[in-house]
């Protein structure tokens, strides 16, 4: 897609907070409204990268977050969160994040690229697996830290 161009967010200004709290309904309706110090805190963290789609007009149309750490047995990469607008789904806007999430973490040294996504979106399922994702057979669990 040659008018949308992937960026790194690396000031949270009104702009991206505003594209995020309209974005992120659109993944979650139970989750939480981004406030400024969130947004603030995700940009500044060493171990996450806020991935924004950005169409020639500046309007920003999706967002993937890329978490790379370190643990004993390597460097780790982990896409969370991967939001399209709905303006621009079907679009390559999706594959344009991915493709550049790999791409830093295989800079950054991680082997492996994880993510998760809820069974119900197909559309997204044919995406990681056009770009090379594979199922894997693993058991999750969560602890809720919520009362």
């Amino acid at each position: 897609m040659s008018d949308v161009t992937i960026e790194e967010a690396v000031v949270a200004d009104p702009e991206l907070l505003a594209a995020l709290r309209r974005l992120v309904p659109q993944l979650s309706r139970s989750a939480a409204e981004p406030e400024a110090y969130d947004l603030e805190t995700l940009v500044n963290s060493p171990a996450t990268q806020l991935l924004m789609a950005r169409r020639d007009d500046g309007s920003l149309v999706g967002t993937l977050t890329l978490a790379v750490f370190r643990i004993p047995t390597g460097v780790r990469a982990w896409i969370e969160d991967v939001i399209v607008d709905e303006s621009a789904r079907g679009l390559g806007v999706g594959a344009l994040l991915c493709e550049e999430a790999i791409r830093r973490a295989r800079l950054a040294g991680a082997r492996t690229v994880d993510l998760t996504s809820n069974p119900t979106r197909h559309a997204a399922h044919r995406l990681y697996e056009r770009l090379g994702f594979e199922l894997r057979t693993t058991n999750v669990y969560r602890f809720s830290l919520e009362v």
